[in-house]
């Protein structure tokens, strides 16, 4: 095929991105990427009915979120019908492809009598052309259908990148339909067609793709004659929910771009995804950069991955903390933004995400906290009750007079705290809780002095004003 590394990510837009297609798209990318090779996007689009542009849209939004960025693409198959044709006419001429007539009730007699006789349902190719066989007329306005004449012995063998060395039987395979009776060529044709043209030397897939690789690898074998190179295979185990059962929405599957929205980064996303079925030693937390200098082939698991968000919400916090507080803050103003908050992503707020991002497991989170400085708050009456007591109200009443009164920093605003304490009589949480649920809406937060000085003096006076 080609002596580059060039694999590819072939998703179909009948739907959005989904966490086992972005995993895979994951494990396809870094390869190319650990070999200095390419790596392609196609997009598979034959479902004409359930294919639809938003879900392209979605698709390519997925990816350059990841940052999986694909060197050559996005190809349609739809914008390459005459290529498959061409094909297939060619198969045609050279005999390793046939017309067959069989209706569709043809075909259910056929396979309803075969399950009478105990035998696997498949088709019997009384189409199929043979030395000596006399075929059936051909019915007059039915359309054919295109079958691929499959070898009818041996074994097709392949070492998987994954689970080693498989061979099937060529009499377990039928002969596959590759252009239904409108023309329109079928999926494990045309994904031949394309690895073809497009030399893809490494295919990593999902291992419910293991049954059509010995049909894609006979179809390959019939264009490329028996000593054409074929690409490598590594089919990858799926991804099971949290209960066992395969991944679903149920379990909070939903579309990729919807974790961006969710406060998750990309680079944590990444990171989780390849644990999801391939280890270098036992490290966690990597880079981008580690994942690509690792990530040779070798090591991917042949059991089933199993869903944490638990654990995705450890490695997003891990990574969120080495994010820069000035890419903190253009993601949480965002965050702040479909609250209807305006927040521009200045100095100001790059130190409250600095403030606050070690409490915190998304943006999400951090939006959460930081929205107390923009909005006013509403706090409860459970905490109201619980702090804001009599027995405190007087030292509260003095704090608002000396913070009315000092320079507005950090060591002004402790000093004018710890004098406010000494006068009262009261140990620092007493005072502290009651400030934070009046200015802040609730009772725990980082150290007091530290997140009055975000705050502007107009904004605590106005919030300790009630008393």
């Amino acid at each position: 095929m080609t002596s580059t590394v060039r694999t590819r990510i072939a998703p179909s837009p009948t739907g959005f991105l989904h966490l086992g297609t972005a995993r895979t798209a994951l494990f396809s990318w870094a390869y190319a990427r650990h070999f200095g090779g390419e790596f392609i996007l196609r997009i598979e689009d034959t479902d004409v009915a359930r294919s639809s542009q938003e879900a392209v849209d979605q698709i390519v939004a997925a990816m350059r979120w990841l940052e999986l960025e694909h060197d050559e693409g996005p190809f349609f198959q739809m914008q390459r019908i005459e290529r498959y044709r061409e094909v297939i006419a060619m198969m045609l001429a050279a005999g390793t492809a046939y017309h067959c007539y069989c209706s569709t009730e043809e075909l259910d007699a056929m396979r309803e009598s075969q399950r009478a006789r105990g035998e696997k349902p498949r088709y019997d190719g009384r189409w199929r052309p043979e030395p000596g066989k006399l075929l059936p007329a051909v019915p007059q306005g039915v359309p054919p259908v295109v079958r691929f004449r499959n070898p009818e012995g041996g074994v097709v063998s392949w070492n998987d990148l994954v689970k080693g060395p498989i061979s099937i039987s060529n009499r377990e395979l039928d002969d596959l339909v590759i252009a239904r009776a409108d023309g329109t060529p079928t999926y494990n044709f045309c994904v031949v067609v394309d690895d073809w043209d497009m030399r893809i030397s490494h295919v990593i897939r999902g291992d419910d793709h293991v049954n059509n690789t010995p049909r894609q690898i006979n179809i390959l074998r019939a264009l490329i004659g028996p000593e054409g190179a074929l690409p490598i295979y590594g089919h990858v185990p799926m991804i099971l929910g949290p209960d066992g059962d395969k991944l679903s929405k149920r379990h909070g599957a939903v579309s990729v771009t919807q974790y961006e929205d969710d406060g998750y980064l990309p680079e944590a996303m990444l990171n989780y995804l390849a644990r999801l079925g391939w280890s270098h030693g036992d490290t966690e937390l990597f880079s981008r950069e580690q994942l690509i200098a690792w990530f040779d082939g070798h090591h991917l698991a042949k059991s089933p991955a199993q869903w944490d968000p638990a654990k995705l919400n450890w490695v997003n916090a891990h990574h969120l903390k080495q994010r820069s507080d000035g890419s903190l803050a253009e993601l949480v103003a965002k965050q702040l933004a479909r609250r209807g908050i305006e927040a521009v992503a200045d100095e100001h707020l790059a130190r409250l995400c600095a403030l606050y991002k070690d409490r915190c497991a998304t943006t999400v989170e951090l939006a959460d906290w930081i929205g107390m400085y923009y909005v006013d708050v509403h706090p409860s009456a459970d905490e109201l009750a619980a702090h804001v007591i009599d027995a405190v109200k007087p030292a509260v009443v003095s704090l608002r007079g000396r913070l009315a009164e000092v320079a507005w920093d950090k060591a002004a605003i402790s000093a004018a705290i710890k004098a406010t304490l000494a006068e009262h009589g009261l140990k620092m949480p007493q005072l502290a809780h009651a400030v934070r649920v009046l200015v802040c809406g609730r009772s725990q937060t980082p150290s007091l002095d530290a997140v009055l000085e975000l705050f502007t003096r107009e904004q605590v006076l106005w919030r300790l004003r009630s008393l």
